[in-house]
């Protein structure tokens, strides 16, 4: 890609390769030309007098630097090559991670650029999505304000619907009530009355004749809920109907507050937003 390697902070490979110029050597002693091992005579001949006229004292200071010299001589002369490798081959680690992470950040930067390019050349683009997102918010709203209304419609049917059922429960209890009551007085009174129980075969067996006659046992039922619906006028006592409105007030509110309805109904039964 042009122009990519002015990016890296790095110097290129071309830069750490530059041809070195080599200067010629003669090599040997010195750069003489002559062989190393003549260091060998003149350093003991220059040894002698230094040493007999006391020019330099031997001692353990001396010892020291010298096996600490020879060391040196022999980490460089068999242990520089790989000392050199491993360093060499570190650096180069080093400089092939910092590359990767340099090429990375060029990546990222060109794809940014080319994202911002996109945003500039397509303004009307953006100004289409920014009223569709107002649009969007404005209906949100609408709906926001218009759902709670259609939630509180739809708990009061379903309260409703429970209200009638159970009033539609009650009654049914009531006349199952009744009906028991009506069942076992009416036979006790023919069980304990001997001309009842002879005008109820009469009427049933003229029943069966055909040729009419008034039923008894009709007569009887008929009779005992005159009785009762006078008995229940002169009865002031509505207790039994105080007991099921509570109940029913009780379970409404109940299932107002499990279902998180918003109203609940006060003792008198009137609904009261929460």
């Amino acid at each position: 890609m042009p122009g990519v390697v002015s990016f890296h902070a790095s110097s290129s490979r071309k830069e750490e390769e530059e041809t070195k110029d080599v200067t010629l050597s003669k090599g040997g002693f010195m750069n003489t030309g002559y062989s190393e091992w003549l260091a060998l005579p003149i350093g003991m001949a220059t040894a002698v007098p230094v040493l007999s006229f006391d020019w330099y004292v031997v001692n353990e200071e001396t010892q020291l630097a010298a096996a600490f010299v020879a060391f040196c001589v022999i980490v460089y002369t068999q242990g520089g090559d790989a000392i050199h490798a491993a360093l060499d081959e570190n650096a180069k680690t080093i400089l092939k991670e910092q590359r990767e992470d340099e090429e990375q950040v060029i990546d990222a930067m060109e794809k940014l650029i080319v994202s911002l390019e996109g945003q500039q050349e397509n303004p009307e683009i953006v100004k289409e999505m920014n009223a569709m997102r107002l649009e969007a918010y404005k209906k949100m709203n609408e709906a926001g304000a218009i759902k709670p209304k259609h939630d509180l419609k739809v708990q009061v049917e379903r309260m409703l619907n429970m209200i009638a059922a159970e009033e539609a429960s009650n009654s049914e209890k009531t006349k199952t009530a009744l009906m028991e009551e009506c069942a076992a007085n009416v036979s006790k009174q023919f069980a304990s009355d001997k001309a009842l129980k002879k005008s109820a075969l009469d009427a049933a067996i003229a029943s069966i004749k055909g040729t009419g006659s008034t039923d008894p046992v009709k007569g009887a039922f008929v009779k005992f809920f005159q009785d009762k619906s006078a008995q229940l006028a002169k009865v002031k006592d509505d207790t039994t109907e105080k007991d099921q409105r509570v109940a029913l007030l009780a379970k409404a509110n109940s299932v107002a507050e499990n279902e998180g309805y918003f109203f609940r109904f006060d003792d008198k039964g009137v609904p009261t937003l929460v």
